[in-house]
């Protein structure tokens, strides 16, 4: 059985002002300016898209499980000066996910974590559907599967 599913970005707003900061005011918000220096390797989490050769990004630390529960988490991601928010179609998979193993991490409605793996992006679609075939599934966090940063949440549509 298929199961409709959307991917959801974070908002190029929560980001604007950092690219308007020098180094060390970046420094205080623990951030940090890059220069793109390989391709693919600085994956955006607002345009869900790798960054290009010599492009401006912003690393930061990030609360990306703003929760009241054990599984509260944050860590390193990047945002790309000028990307746009993404919001992909229904089913449809961002092309920045269909190149690099991910982790894929199920929560229920209590933000507990109930159901995880680790696969190849050619796994990701019957991955995130059969995550959704359990009713207890509430939302699901995209990883990438080696580093272990966050990516985007993705729900049921």
């Amino acid at each position: 059985m298929s199961i409709n599913f959307r991917f959801e970005a974070l908002q190029k707003t929560k980001f604007q002002s950092l690219f308007a900061l020098d180094n060390d005011e970046l420094l205080q918000h623990h951030a940090k300016r890059l220069t793109v220096d390989s391709h693919p390797g600085y994956p955006c989490r607002v345009s869900l898209m790798d960054a290009r050769l010599d492009e401006q990004v912003i690393a930061l630390s990030f609360t990306h499980h703003d929760v009241d529960s054990p599984y509260r988490a944050s860590g390193p991601i990047f945002v790309r000066e000028n990307a746009e928010t993404c919001t992909p179609e229904v089913n449809e998979i961002p092309g920045m996910f269909r190149i690099r193993p991910l982790s894929v991490r199920a929560y229920d409605t209590h933000n507990l974590m109930i159901d995880a793996k680790v696969v190849e992006s050619d796994e990701l679609k019957l991955t995130i559907e059969s995550m959704f075939q359990n009713k207890a599934v509430d939302y699901i966090h995209l990883h990438n599967g080696n580093p272990g940063c966050y990516n985007c949440a993705i729900y049921r549509a």
